[in-house]
């Protein structure tokens, strides 16, 4: 049988790509979904040059303005991930992605309730991460999801069978 091929955050297969070179491997979906699954790993951060480890970042502002920033020295990320954002879902066209598997919570690839910061620094989880916006932005019709969503099995279960209508 042919694997399907979807996108998935670097860091949840085991990739040591976090900002403290850590990862985020998510055990249960290489032992449920990889017997069926060719996974295209893909960390912003990472490829856009940012570097491994990097200072810790979050989003501030409003939904329609956010910005990504370092979190002690305060440098605005935005535009470079904004540009590498907008050229690598281009690129990622000629992979046949039948989905995508996000990393909950990152500013860059949390698909929903991200923690978004105020100027009084009281964050509310109003958020996308801005990988995770372009991606779907480009891609509206493709299945999207984040792992910890898919620790529940209906969630699951619906996720593959979506990926599945693409592939055919």
């Amino acid at each position: 049988m042919e694997k399907i091929r979807i996108g998935i955050s670097s860091c949840l297969i085991g990739n040591p790509v976090r900002y403290d070179g850590g990862h985020k491997l998510a055990r249960f979906l290489l032992d449920t979904l990889d017997q069926y699954i060719d996974y295209l790993p893909i960390c912003p951060e990472a490829e856009c040059g940012m570097g491994i480890p990097r200072e810790a970042m979050r989003l501030e502002g409003k939904f329609d303005a956010l910005r990504l920033i370092t979190r002690l020295s305060r440098e605005d990320k935005t535009d470079i991930m904004i540009r590498w954002a907008i050229n690598r879902v281009a690129q990622l066209e000629r992979e046949n992605l039948c989905g995508f598997i996000f990393k909950s919570d990152s500013p860059s690839c949390g698909m929903e309730r991200v923690k978004v910061y105020d100027d009084k620094d009281v964050s509310a989880r109003t958020g996308i991460g801005l990988f995770a916006r372009i991606f779907m932005e480009y891609f509206p019709g493709l299945p999207v999801e984040e792992e910890s969503r898919l620790c529940d099995a209906t969630l699951r279960e619906n996720f593959v069978e979506r990926i599945l209508t693409i592939k055919r």
